[in-house]
């Protein structure tokens, strides 16, 4: 992995682009658009511009990285399973109790010492060239804004190393960047986030924060930087572990922090407690723009680079995104970590479509009644698993997990209303949908048990539904009915929405014998045929303490919520694509789409 490019070259397909194109919106597009291809490729973009700031860069733009578990898997160099194993191994060691137990300890033991970061005492290929204060100027680097409303240029693939007060602790994250002007970035490490809660040391000593943040170099570092690792523990033990040798850190020019030798480019700071800057807004990867929002301001002292260094960079938007196929190697990876608070979990899988944080699906051996609401408070009390919002728990006779008809099938046959828990906790800074900030509701499913009894008394077809529903309201303007042959068909309602959702579920109770699960969207943006795009924009949308109503039917609210519904935060917009920047792409033959990609995909408004 030395040469990233040239791996990516031999290993990966990767596709080259020669034609200069604009970091604003152009470059973004085109990776957005591959990312969500069967084939994805990996991408390097050698010309990057920026036309409104009459830039030519030097140094070519790499995206796409993890463009599908072919290329993932051999980004790790086995696959994650196998890591998984080593793990699980490693939690179950247990003290020798004889000479030959000792013995054959050993290579055990003498494999662990590769996981330790080693700290050199040299500089690195990352500060061949040093940048002093002086001269730095963040324009040099060709750093992307992915979408028409952000409030700026965003690094997306920064590594950001910070350490503990006390420097006892060090962390490596993975937050967003904004580029404020020449030597400024605005710090996106949310409140819940090890970073954050250094930041929180420095500001009650009064003292500046170093950070140093780094871009490129092994993707594994990538990788390693959105890991959910143990509170105080350095992502780069991971990183050690996969890879079965020593990190090689080298320490930052201005600052004690150390960083892997072999990044593209550093950039080297402080953050000072006493000065916040608004950051955002910003199309994240919920497929949502986050809002405006006070975050800290890293100044930047000075940046290092190779002599030919590569900028990595990834796009954010609705799904699939590149973080489909890390999230999948996060989510074999941390499988043994999670069986110790939750013994009896097979499996788990976090949808892509349910951007992970909103929807787990899990599958165990129930032992008790109960067990599963267990495993509900378990996920919901700890680390980043605390975020999850939905939780969907099946037993081990269950299909597989990523089967999805088949899963689906399973749990509508064992959907039973008194198996449904809804409770509140703490839910991720970027959910738009609770009505308190970082609070809200929590959903979980138990369907560990046998099929229920009763089905659908008398099932319509959807035109003679959706008549009888408009009857009720004349706002619904069409209907659809997903797996009618099980015991609680979905029944999805598109509304043009005039009043809370809240009347429309009330008179929806009449209909009980021919509705069992309805589920309403605005007619705005959805396509009822997209059960992909639907399962996302559901998940999104509801806090289920307000959203999720247990009567006669089960009924959910996924409409965006406003002044209609005593919503009173902002709700943010789509992530949409420009359209003139599609039409030139696509004039240039540089992307291949037509109008079915576009609504599957919701790159444009429709409806």
């Amino acid at each position: 992995m030395e040469d990233v490019i040239t791996w990516l070259k031999e290993n990966g397909n990767l596709k080259i682009i020669n034609e200069a194109l604009d970091v604003e919106l152009e470059i973004p597009h085109v990776a957005y658009v591959e990312v969500k291809k069967d084939d994805s490729r990996p991408i390097l973009f050698t010309k990057p511009i920026n036309k409104a700031k009459g830039i030519e860069y030097d140094m070519p733009v790499l995206m796409n990285i993890f463009a599908n578990k072919e290329i993932t898997q051999k980004i790790f160099g086995k696959h994650p399973d196998e890591v998984a194993e080593g793990i699980d191994a490693l939690l179950k060691l247990k003290p020798p109790k004889a000479f030959m137990d000792k013995l054959k300890m050993i290579p055990k033991l003498i494999s662990l010492k590769n996981v330790f970061p080693k700290r050199l005492g040299f500089k690195g290929e990352c500060q061949e060239v040093i940048i002093p204060k002086e001269e730095v100027d963040l324009d040099k680097l060709p750093i992307l804004k992915t979408w028409e409303e952000d409030g700026g240029p965003f690094i997306t693939m920064g590594q950001v190393y910070t350490q503990s007060l006390d420097g006892s602790m060090q962390n490596l994250g993975m937050y967003r960047l904004q580029q404020y002007d020449k030597n400024r970035l605005g710090m996106h490490w949310q409140i819940h986030k090890d970073a954050s809660h250094f930041f929180d040391q420095y500001q009650r000593a009064g003292k500046k924060m170093p950070v140093t943040v780094a871009i490129g170099g092994d993707p594994l570092y990538i990788w390693c930087g959105q890991a959910p690792m143990p509170h105080g523990m350095f992502e780069m033990l991971l990183y050690g572990f996969v890879r079965g040798k020593n990190a090689q850190l080298v320490k930052s020019i201005t600052n004690d922090i150390y960083i892997p030798r072999d990044v593209d480019i550093v950039i080297e700071g402080f953050v000072d407690p006493e000065k916040m800057e608004i950051e955002g807004p910003f199309g994240d990867h919920t497929g949502y723009y986050t809002l405006k929002e006070p975050f800290p301001v890293m100044e930047v002292e000075t940046i290092t680079m190779k002599n030919e260094p590569v900028f990595a960079a990834t796009v954010v938007g609705k799904p699939p995104l590149e973080d489909k196929y890390m999230g999948w190697a996060t989510e074999r990876v941390f499988l043994p970590m999670l069986k110790p608070m939750a013994p009896d979990l097979i499996d788990y899988y976090m949808p892509e479509n349910g951007v992970f944080h909103n929807l787990i699906l899990a599958k165990m051996k129930t032992l008790y009644p109960g067990h599963a609401q267990q495993f509900m408070h378990a996920f919901w009390g700890v680390g980043q698993m605390s975020f999850v919002k939905h939780a969907v728990f099946v037993g081990e006779d269950a299909p597989e997990l990523e089967a999805h008809e088949a899963f689906t099938e399973h749990v509508l046959n064992r959907l039973d209303k008194e198996k449904i828990l809804i409770t509140q906790g703490i839910v991720d800074h970027l959910d738009h949908s609770s009505s308190r900030q970082f609070v809200g509701g929590k959903l979980g499913i138990d369907a560990t048990a046998e099929e229920v009894e009763e089905g659908v008394s008398e099932l319509l077809s959807d035109e003679v539904l959706l008549e009888k529903v408009q009857q009720l309201d004349s706002r619904v303007v069409t209907l659809k009915q997903y797996m009618t042959h099980t015991k609680n068909p979905v029944c999805m309602i598109a509304v043009n929405k005039e009043e809370s959702q809240k009347t429309l579920i009330e008179k929806l109770q009449q209909l009980s014998a021919h509705i069992k699960v309805a589920v309403i969207v605005d007619h705005l943006n959805n396509d009822l045929n997209d059960p992909y795009m639907l399962v996302w924009r559901v998940v999104n949308n509801i806090d289920a303490q307000r959203d999720v109503m247990l009567e006669k039917i089960i009924a959910v609210d996924a409409t965006n919520k406003g002044e209609l519904d005593g919503f009173e935060r902002e709700w943010p917009g789509d992530t949409f694509c420009t359209k003139e920047v599609l039409n030139v792409l696509q004039q240039k033959g540089l992307i291949d789409i037509d109008e079915n990609f576009i609504k599957k995909f919701g790159l444009l408004p429709f409806n």
